[in-house]
């Protein structure tokens, strides 16, 4: 498969051979599922927590006695019926987070890309230098792409301006080759590379 490089005005620059093997025949929607199952598993705090009959304060003392009352039974100040008493089987901190292999996110990013690769998703770009930090540039680089929606920005490093300028948009998004992975591949409607990052990419998901 070859891709249509273009410059930052959505004029052509040549052509961009994918060189990592695409998947066909279904394989990997099970590593897909997984990888984004444990990503958005990870993202849970895991602080949630209530207070066990010994951590709410209170005392050992019966309320008032057994019988001739004309009240119901009580037994402790810290009964989870009482206010204030303690929670039954309620939450304690935990690790949300699930082990995927690294075969299995190598799959998964690899099914992903050859996806978003057929549906005509993914467009390179030669070069993404903006000249100043300015909103209303970067806005009209994404209008000469025609990009509508939602986008995904991966660069190859860091780039101070194109922080800047993307980080008051909100159906943007930016990242790095390094740092790219299945759940930001299938989240936004379309992926810009630059030239750079999308070969480090490919250099990735070449590796056994």
């Amino acid at each position: 498969m070859k891709l249509t490089v273009t410059d930052i005005k959505g004029n052509s620059q040549g052509e961009l051979e994918v060189k990592f093997p695409l998947i066909e025949n279904g394989k990997g929607t099970q590593a897909v599922h997984d990888v984004v199952v444990a990503y958005r598993a990870a993202q849970r705090s895991g602080t949630a927590c209530t207070k066990t009959v010994g951590e709410v304060a209170g005392t050992n003392k019966k309320p008032w006695k057994q019988k001739g009352t004309g009240r119901a039974r009580a037994g402790s100040f810290r009964s989870p019926l009482w206010r204030g008493g303690r929670v039954v089987f309620g939450p304690k901190p935990r690790d949300f987070s699930k082990k995927v292999s690294r075969s299995t996110k190598q799959l998964a990013l690899r099914k992903a890309l050859t996806e978003r690769l057929n549906a005509g998703d993914v467009l390179v770009v030669d070069e993404l230098k903006l000249s100043s930090p300015k909103t209303k540039e970067f806005i009209g680089l994404l209008s000469a792409l025609q990009i509508d929606g939602t986008a995904l920005v991966v660069s190859s490093a860091v780039d101070k301006n194109l922080t800047l300028a993307s980080r008051n948009i909100p159906n943007v998004e930016l990242t790095t080759s390094d740092t790219l992975n299945t759940y930001d591949v299938l989240r936004s409607d379309k992926l810009l590379f630059t030239r750079s990052a999308f070969e480090n990419v490919e250099a990735r998901l070449n590796k056994e």
